[in-house]
Order: C-alpha cells, then sequence, then structure tokens
C-alpha cells in the first residue's frame, strides 16, 4: 500500500480521489488545495450568471466532508509552496500562515490552468473580472446586479467569452465582444459555422468587435472604458475571457513540460520524475489527431486522466486512450459541436486537409414540426484519407453524431469507410439519404 499526495482537488484531482479511495482503500490519501471549495462545474457560470439554472448548489459534485468521508485526509485553503523530489516531501501553508509538510510516496499534481492575462494597462482596475473560480462567478454576478453597471464588454470570442457574453445580454446588459480574429470560435470551427454563430450572437444585440486587440482598460477606482487599435469604448465593466494557461509554476523547472509549460506525461499520466503524476489541465494529453502530445483543456480530459492515474498509481496498469477535443457549445438555442481538427488547425500540424460538407433538414420535409436544419463539414487528410476531424451545428440537438466522429478519428478510419455506413431511416429522427452519408459521398 502507498501514500500518496494529490495537489489540487478540482475535476482531475476529484477523480483521481475518487479512484483510489473507491476503489483501493488500504491506501492513504492527503489532498491539498488552495481553495475553499472543490469540484465546481466552470461550465455552470454562465448558465447562473445569465439566471438560466437556480441557484449554483448544483455546480459542485463533491466536498472537503464527501472525501473526509471516504478516509481521505484533506487540507483545503492549504498552498503547496514546495516540492522535494528527491526527498519525496511536500511543503504547503495554511491561511494561518502555519507551514505543513508531507511526505509520500506517490505525488499527484493537479494543479489546473490560470486565465492568460494580457500585456495590456489597466488590468488591475476594479469591475475588471476573470473567469475561472466560482469566486469569479460570483464576482461577476454580483456587479451585473447593480443598476450602474450598464455596459460590460467581454474580451475574448473564444467558448468562455461566447458563453458570458449570452449570460450579461440576458441580465439586461449592453454587450460588447472583443476579439482579435475575425470572427467568434475560430479555434474549434471552419468560417462555415463560425459566421452563422456571429449571426446569432448579433440578432441578439450583442455588438461584435472583431479585428480588434484589446490595448488598455481606462479607469480610477472603477472601469470607465476600453481602449483597442481600433477606438475607445465607455464601458462599466470588463470580463476577461481570452483563454487559460497550464498552472505549472510549483514542477515546470523540475519536471519535462510542452512549449506551453503543461507537463508533459505518459499515457499513463507519469511526468520524467518517477512517482510524480500530472493530471487535468496542467498536464498534456495525447491527441489521437495530431498523434502526438497536446494542451487541451477540457473538463472531459481532466477527469479521464484522474481516473486513469488514480488506478495507476495503485497497481492497476492502464493507458489513456487518447483524445480528440470533443466540445460543444449552446447559444441562445443554436448548438454547434466539433471533435478533432478543423480546416486550419490540420494545416497548422502539417497536413494536407480535404473537407466534405452537406446541409439539410434533420427530418424529411413533411415532418413540420421541430425540424431544423443541420450543418456538417467532415475535414480528413488527403493522402491518407484518414477522417482528421467533424463540425456539426443545428438549432436540433445533434450532439450525439459527434461522438461517432470522435470515434472515427481514435481508430483512424477513412471518409471512404462513411461513404456507406449502416445509419437508420426513420422520419421521426432522420432522412432517408442522412447528411452524413451525403456529406462522406461528396468526398472528393
Amino acid at each position: 500500500m502507498s501514500k500518496v499526495v494529490l495537489v489540487g482537488v478540482n475535476h482531475a484531482g476529484t477523480a483521481a480521489a475518487n479512484t483510489i479511495l473507491d476503489n483501493y482503500p488500504g491506501n492513504e490519501l492527503v489532498i491539498f488545495d488552495a481553495n475553499s471549495n472543490c469540484s465546481y462545474l466552470g461550465c455552470g457560470t454562465a448558465l447562473y450568471v445569465g439566471r438560466q439554472i437556480n441557484g449554483t448548489d448544483c455546480l459542485f459534485y463533491s466536498s472537503k466532508e464527501k472525501l473526509e468521508a471516504k478516509k481521505a485526509k484533506v487540507l483545503m485553503e492549504t498552498k503547496v509552496t514546495k516540492v522535494d523530489f528527491d526527498a519525496k516531501k511536500v511543503y504547503a501553508a495554511g491561511k494561518d500562515g502555519k507551514e505543513i509538510t508531507e511526505t509520500y510516496d506517490k505525488l499527484i499534481l493537479a494543479t489546473g490552468s490560470l486565465p492568460i492575462e494580457p500585456p495590456i494597462k489597466g488590468l488591475n482596475t476594479p469591475n475588471v473580472c476573470y473567469v475561472k473560480l466560482f469566486q469569479d462567478g460570483q464576482k461577476i454576478d454580483e456587479l451585473l446586479s447593480k443598476p450602474e453597471i450598464k455596459t460590460v464588454a467581454v474580451v475574448g470570442a473564444g467558448y468562455i467569452g461566447v458563453e458570458l457574453a449570452e449570460a450579461v445580454q440576458r441580465r439586461g446588459k449592453e454587450t460588447l465582444l472583443f476579439e482579435a480574429a475575425d470572427t467568434s470560435l475560430c479555434t474549434y470551427y471552419d468560417d462555415w459555422f463560425t459566421k452563422d454563430m456571429d449571426k446569432v450572437l448579433a440578432d441578439n444585440k450583442i455588438q461584435l468587435r472583431f479585428n480588434e486587440l484589446v490595448q488598455e482598460i481606462e479607469g480610477g477606482d472603477k472601469v470607465t472604458g476600453i481602449v483597442t487599435n481600433k477606438g475607445k469604448y465607455q464601458v462599466d465593466m470588463v470580463i476577461m475571457a481570452i483563454g487559460f494557461k497550464p498552472n505549472s509554476q510549483l514542477a515546470k523547472d523540475s519536471l519535462a513540460t510542452l512549449p506551453n509549460g503543461a507537463y508533459k506525461v505518459s499515457k499513463k499520466q507519469e511526468t520524467s520524475k518517477k512517482d510524480v503524476y500530472a493530471i487535468g489541465d496542467c498536464a498534456s494529453v495525447f491527441s489521437n489527431a495530431i498523434e502526438d502530445s497536446a494542451y487541451i483543456a477540457l473538463a472531459t480530459n481532466a477527469v479521464r486522466s484522474g481516473i486513469v492515474a488514480g488506478h495507476n498509481i495503485c497497481g492497476t496498469a492502464i493507458e489513456s486512450a487518447g483524445v480528440q477535443g470533443s466540445n460543444g457549445i449552446c447559444i441562445y438555442g443554436y448548438k454547434m459541436v466539433s471533435t478533432g481538427l478543423n480546416t486550419k488547425a490540420a494545416e497548422k500540424v502539417g497536413y494536407t486537409p480535404e473537407s466534405t460538407q452537406f446541409e439539410d433538414f434533420q427530418k424529411p420535409a413533411f415532418i413540420t414540426e421541430n425540424n431544423d436544419k443541420v450543418k456538417l463539414r467532415i475535414v480528413y487528410d488527403k493522402k491518407t484519407r484518414r477522417v482528421l476531424g467533424a463540425q456539426m451545428a443545428s438549432f436540433q440537438d445533434i450532439s450525439m453524431g459527434i461522438h461517432m466522429f470522435s470515434l472515427a478519428i481514435e481508430e483512424k478510419v477513412t471518409i471512404d469507410k462513411l461513404k456507406l455506413l449502416d445509419i437508420f431511416f426513420l422520419p421521426h429522427f432522420n432522412q432517408p439519404y442522412n447528411y452524413i452519408t451525403m456529406a462522406a459521398l461528396g468526398a472528393k
């Protein structure tokens, strides 16, 4: 049996802790976390800020008490300050300043990620918010409740920025969305999809400021404006949502990392030091789309990595199957899902991508109720014809379809294999000439 020290009890850490505690009760588990809460579902921030759910209690699925009931030793609001990898010791400090030292046989780093802070003036001005912790969401929610907050700038039109823009607009605030690129969601989707999302946002009175780079936030005791490379705007609040970086300060000088600082791990979540594992947003993943290590910060990846690490630490050898980076978003009812690589991402990593696409109604035309158009694009490699990615969008819930494409990428399925795939037909569900079939048949 081993003594395991876990640093961080976010999604990855919670998954690792439950895996160890539920399956290997003979091991000793000591957990450190600098926060006062654990297992917060950050994807719910926009939902409660936008008043689409009732309360926040439902956004936590674990706690110090639940973990302690399973015999873990849990030290919340206790920050790990140093790790001596040779002596196998962890040094930490509680909120009262008391220093704590723990030895370990196995160490798990689940330190997560941090919001990216761009080098611009005024980031410390009151009424500038970030989006990561539960406390961040509380601050945003509290500010939006103030009548003097009338105009809000959201910086970054990735997933979180777009979701927060919707949430702010739902609170009755004038909403400006700033993005350096020329469209929203460009990391995951091609323009054929992003332009549709841009229209959805604009139709719902969100002011889109694309191709604008924020240079300064103005104000003294509160935000008064925002300055970009194209002009100045009077705003009362700024939400920074330009992405995340791995929180790897604790051991980045001792462990092998990717260029962005994420701990590089094996498929067993092992770092470059024996008996040290890294999971979740602070670690790399193996991308089946590029067949190499990558950084893809998603809660689903974090949970799987925690499960894999927990089992390996306790003697059950398993490997990650790799990931495709499957993801999705729903804004004002418009649903977009993707997996693998879009066209630009495929080109960037060295593929010669081709794509095939199709757009049609989900069901036959004689079904007049609950029948919306669906868009599908499949990206594949010109040389090997292997499927590299897929994107889908509709007001219908077509999200289950992306899971098939995720598996296709993992199993290296070719676009030609999909042309005569056995897809059932029934008018209540779909069309006899399914858009998946039609898109595949359209491949060159």
